[in-house]
């Protein structure tokens, strides 16, 4: 029985040791390789830090991070990926709830780390990969795991203005892999490129699944994001095979029409996260890839990546929208109701909850949330039985299929109606001569309004809605922009939005 995600690594460096483990399209690691230096870091780390330590990595998404991630687990520790592109006053944050017992960095990187993370020790990765394997100070470590203990941390916005750090334990991780390879179909034949940044949970599914089959794990440079036809190039020239993306950054390869200039036809999977994906996105990526295989993911951080799933049927209509599906194998997800009582009915909406192996072990050093997030289930009085309650509204259709229909706090009373802002979104992105739409709810003027890229006019768009929507449900205000502003984790940034339309009068 595997109880540490090392036995991944371990395994796949035995059966491929001479394969591509993890590459850039310029540098690239073997299996081999990468187990030899992850041992190595780890005997390093075993020096200077107990066993169950949080460890911050601050690096960019390279092969050194890799090695780290791996390194901290080998020195029975658990880690924290601190991305770069943060703010200085948000690393200063997440260190100051991690309190790591040592933070790791790049030489190129070790000043700006030592400046920021001044309270706390800081090493190079250089430093670490000097120490030869001390297979007693490793084996000791092992031994004195359980599958229970930690294996990483992601922080997320939290409602207090602090991050929450969420705490992911080996066996969720290893609870959902096992799964998630199968089900798709992974092999080591695969070439799985990595789009997301290290901070952020999507990331875990390439990094796991890589290394669980033996695949490629390809790490797309950040830089290509924000030049579409680099990015196609790359995928192309690199032969993925394998896209586990955000929603938002498969996007950007329709908006720009990129497709079209190039096909990175070895592509035989697509699955995708985060937001409802666009129809007119989804019909561009269909058209060029028609044998792909695609798969609407659905699933919060707190229940490792993904806790449903839907392979997208090539002879269905998903006009009216897809379904986040079915649930993965040792995950129940069902619907509540506001009285606690267990929804059944198709077209009746609740909160979709989760039970299972695969929930995370709560947020760090955050009693308060977990109480609140984290609780009993209430349909089992009878023992203890941890449920998370995502804050997400559900329903289930005619033939007993899950739809998602947007966050509890994205529900909102206008004019005397109940309204999901997703259903407006929808009915939007599906009219021509619109990419993207996203709609917020201006509270302080009580009034809605739409932003949206794409060649439609405002007039043309607004009768267009007044046909497709109730009166109540058509936004007042209607603002065509260039892009839509993004998080770090690749979703539409609705606070960036809020703020914008704070400075335009348009209609």
């Amino acid at each position: 029985m595997q109880t540490n995600i090392l036995h991944y690594l371990i395994s796949s460096a035995k059966r491929f040791p001479g394969k591509t483990a993890v590459s850039d399209g310029t540098e690239k690691i073997t299996y081999k390789e990468l187990l030899r230096q992850s041992r190595s870091v780890g005997t390093a780390l075993c020096a200077i830090t107990d066993a169950r330590a949080p460890i911050g990595i601050y690096m960019g998404k390279c092969t050194e991070s890799i090695v780290s991630f791996y390194g901290a687990v080998f020195a029975g520790c658990f880690y924290c990926s601190l991305n770069p592109e943060l703010p200085e006053t948000r690393l200063k944050q997440i260190a100051s709830v991690l309190s790591p017992s040592v933070i790791v960095t790049t030489e190129a990187l070790k000043y700006e780390a030592a400046n920021i993370f001044s309270a706390f020790k800081t090493v190079t990765f250089t430093e670490l990969l000097t120490a030869a394997p001390d297979e007693n100070a490793l084996n000791e470590r092992l031994d004195a795991h359980t599958d229970t203990d930690p294996l990483y941390i992601n922080f997320t916005s939290g409602s207090t203005g602090i991050p929450k750090g969420i705490v992911v334990g080996h066996r969720s991780v290893i609870d959902f892999i096992d799964c998630f390879t199968d089900i798709f179909g992974i092999t080591e034949n695969d070439v799985i490129a990595n789009q997301a940044p290290f901070d952020f949970d999507v990331s875990v599914k390439d990094i796991y699944s890589a290394v669980k089959t033996g695949a490629e794990l390809l790490i797309v440079p950040r830089s290509l994001f924000s030049a579409p036809v680099k990015l196609t190039d790359f995928l192309c020239d690199n032969r993925a095979t394998v896209m586990i993306w955000a929603v938002s950054a498969l996007c950007l390869i329709t908006t720009f029409h990129c497709l079209d200039y190039r096909t990175p036809d070895t592509v035989k999977k697509i699955l995708f996260s985060g937001e409802v994906m666009p129809a007119r996105a989804l019909k561009e990526f269909r058209k060029h890839l028609p044998n792909a295989m695609y798969v609407n993911l659905y699933g919060p951080t707190e229940i490792t990546c993904n806790c449903t799933y839907h392979i997208l049927d090539k002879e269905r209509d998903y006009s009216s929208g897809i379904p986040i599906g079915r649930h993965f194998p040792n995950e129940d997800v069902f619907l509540l109701d506001e009285n606690e009582c267990r929804v059944t009915l198709p077209n009746t909406p609740g909160e979709i909850c989760v039970r299972g192996s695969a929930l995370a072990l709560g947020y760090y050093s955050c009693r308060e949330q977990n109480e609140k997030h984290f609780v009993q289930n209430p349909l089992n009085p009878h023992y203890p039985e941890r449920i998370y309650r995502t804050g997400d509204l559900g329903k289930y259709g005619e033939n007993g299929e899950l739809f998602f229909c947007g966050r509890r706090d994205f529900q909102i009373k206008y004019m005397g109606h109940r309204i999901e802002l997703e259903e407006i979104e929808r009915a939007a992105s599906a009219i021509d001569g619109v990419e993207r739409f996203c709609c917020v709810f201006d509270e302080k003027h009580s009034r809605l309004k739409g932003f949206y890229v794409g060649t439609a006019e405002k007039e043309s768009l607004h009768m267009q809605l007044k046909k497709n929507l109730p009166a109540f449900m058509v936004p007042g205000m209607l603002c065509k922009v260039d892009e839509m502003p993004l998080t770090k984790n690749g979703k539409t940034d609705r606070k960036k939005l809020a703020e914008y339309r704070e400075k335009t009068n348009e209609r």
